[in-house]
């Protein structure tokens, strides 16, 4: 495989799948740095997510919102970092809620993945340009996070 493919005539106008194809070019880079940690990039976004909230742990749903994802795909992506005994699901005394917590071990476990990760992500700088990369994420974030691109109705 060449290391500086080009598109290949005709591509597709959808953004969608040009953003497919991105993605996952940026999941074998983070998915290669975080191997030998066992995780995998997207465990490691569970994770990061509660490191950052790890002062007011989100219930089920706001960490299902905050990664942009639906409740059955966090719970089907939370079940092995639970059997790792990475997480735990508390149940609030107030509301009967259940908050995702980092456990010791996760937060060990975090530690070791984030040297891991800024391998990968002083990989990226390297090859695309450290403004690039922080305009590119500032569009992707933008993206992400407008409500009106989650379906065709107003």
């Amino acid at each position: 495989m060449s290391k500086n493919r080009k598109p290949a005539r005709g591509v597709s106008p959808c953004n969608a799948t040009a953003m497919r194809k991105a993605s996952r070019r940026l999941t074998q880079l983070y998915d290669d740095a975080l191997e030998p940690c066992g995780l995998r990039s997207t465990q490691f976004a569970i994770l990061a997510e509660l490191d950052r909230r790890s002062l007011e742990p989100p219930t089920m749903r706001q960490l299902a919102d905050a990664l942009v994802m639906d409740r059955s795909a966090l719970g089907h992506n939370l079940r092995p970092l639970e059997r790792d005994e990475l997480i735990a699901l508390d149940e609030s005394e107030e509301d009967r809620r259940r908050h995702v917590v980092m456990t010791p071990q996760g937060k060990a476990k975090f530690k070791e993945a984030a040297r891991l990760w800024q391998t990968a992500q002083d990989r990226f700088y390297e090859v695309f340009g450290q403004s690039q990369a922080t305009d590119l994420r500032a569009t992707l974030l933008a993206i992400a996070y407008d409500e009106r691109l989650a379906t065709l109705r107003d």
